[in-house]
């Protein structure tokens, strides 16, 4: 069976996916940034942060990775608006000298929270990039990605 785009019509318009039948469950979505920065803003990290002017860079940016997550469906035209039961962001820098960010939103409902759990990692990144440029732009925001989501018709989890 072919499978079809789930917010068009069979016109081809978009539309929001009709989810007044689905079950409700508990939804789970984690998603994950990555932050390429010179080694001159990584020599700023100390005390599990980074203090600039602007305040932490990390406290700033889990704010506003869990506010982005609150708002997703004003960002996103046709997700579904959610009252997230929790959302949380951590970031941390790994051993290649990058930051990630870990974004996880749940819910219970009809509908996942993987948008949720992205827009929060994405929002996250765009915060340290905006709170970080000052001392440069050599910023790269590499990847944001899905990494696991459970509790709707199909479980997902990247290998």
């Amino acid at each position: 069976m072919k499978k079809k785009f789930t917010h068009l019509t069979p016109s081809g318009n978009p539309k929001m996916v009709d989810v007044n039948e689905k079950k409700e469950t508990k939804r789970i979505a984690i998603a994950q940034a990555i932050i390429g920065l010179t080694s001159e803003i990584i020599e700023q990290f100390e005390n599990e942060d980074i203090q600039t002017k602007k305040g932490p860079v990390f406290q700033t940016a889990i704010l506003a990775g869990i506010m982005g997550a609150k708002k997703t469906s004003d960002l996103i035209p046709l997700c579904h608006p959610l009252g997230l039961n929790n959302c949380e962001v951590k970031i941390y820098i790994n051993k290649a000298k990058e930051i990630v960010i870990d974004c996880m939103a749940s819910v219970y409902g009809k509908t996942g929270v993987e948008m949720e759990a992205l827009t929060g990692a994405s929002v996250a990144a765009l915060t340290i990039y905006d709170m970080c440029k000052g001392f440069s732009h050599d910023i790269t925001i590499k990847e944001i990605k899905l990494i696991k989501k459970t509790g709707g018709k199909s479980d997902f989890e990247r290998a």
